[in-house]
């Protein structure tokens, strides 16, 4: 994929300018930074709640082996039949 170079980046903006105008460029700029930002915190969130999904996964995983270590350590009675 060749690159743009500064030549058609200058075309780019003679263009936008064309067709939009020069009081409607802002807006436009402003909108997409909107957009932008919208779609960072958005992401941002998702990846939060991913992460507070794997602590809660991992602490309840924790605390079912410990109890499951607990219950392993407790004496068992002792069988009659063997003595």
């Amino acid at each position: 994929m060749p690159n743009i170079g500064a030549p058609g980046y200058i075309l780019l903006i003679i263009l936008a300018l064309l067709l939009f105008g020069p009081n409607k460029l802002p807006e436009l700029g402003r909108a997409v930074g909107r957009t932008f930002r919208e779609f960072k915190n958005g992401a941002r969130d998702i990846l939060s709640e991913d992460e507070r999904a794997g602590r809660k996964e991992s602490k309840d995983s924790v605390v079912q082996a410990s109890q499951t270590t607990s219950s392993e350590v407790q004496p068992q009675p002792e069988d009659k039949r063997l003595s």
